[in-house]
């Protein structure tokens, strides 16, 4: 293996908490009441592609992309306010940066990544930062994945991926990947059977990458 590809919102951060608030108070405004079949649906895809099922399956009469824009500007101070990291997050890096090349591949935009990184200090540790700005197929769409490969210039099979959701990890493993996932509080309940390596947080995630030497 040659690569650890992180996946950012859930896995690195505790980010679905400020999602979760973000879209329930959303769902409020409208007298709706935002499930947590919806909100699994929604994990790990591009923006706007969540947004879309938010309106569709809550059947809010407001455009998508403007409720987004609604959404970022709540999530835009959450993030510079309110940024936890998961678990085991430093150790993990500071393992393997310089042995292994490190990314990040986030259904999320540009915008969100800066300030997770900025934030985190940790910008400098990483050979490439996806975001899905340019990205066509989100999540679970291998798409954003093969393209972090070819950034990274490695097959998909040298590089290791780290999944919290259930449509991140079917997309690294679409792309062919090696995928362990790490569930967090939110997905736990789900069934990773798919994944290659199911860890129980980022600590039990680097042993297990450390055995691969």
């Amino acid at each position: 293996m040659k690569a650890i590809i992180f996946d950012m919102d859930g896995l690195m951060i505790d980010s679905e908490r400020l999602y979760r608030q973000a879209q329930q108070d959303i769902a409020k405004e409208f007298n709706k009441i935002m499930t947590e079949d919806i909100r699994k649906k929604m994990m790990g895809r591009k923006p706007i592609e969540s947004l879309r099922l938010f309106v569709k399956e809550l059947d809010i009469p407001m455009d998508p992309a403007e409720l987004l824009e609604k959404r970022n500007h709540v999530m835009r101070e959450k993030l510079k306010n309110d940024l936890v990291p998961m678990p085991g997050l430093t150790h993990i890096i500071d393992k393997f940066h310089g042995k292994l090349k490190l990314a990040i591949c986030t259904g999320a935009q540009e915008e969100f990544l800066d300030i997770v990184v900025d934030q985190l200090g940790i910008r400098e540790k990483f050979a490439v930062l996806q975001n899905s700005d340019d990205i066509e197929n989100g999540k679970p769409h291998p798409e954003i994945y093969l393209k972090t490969c070819q950034r990274l210039g490695f097959k998909p099979g040298e590089c290791i991926v780290l999944e919290d959701s259930l449509n991140g990890a079917a997309a690294g493993k679409k792309a062919g990947c090696y995928v362990i996932a790490v569930p967090s509080e939110y997905t736990k309940d789900e069934n990773f059977e798919t994944a290659d390596f199911i860890a129980d947080n980022l600590f039990d995630a680097a042993k297990h990458i450390g055995s691969f030497n």
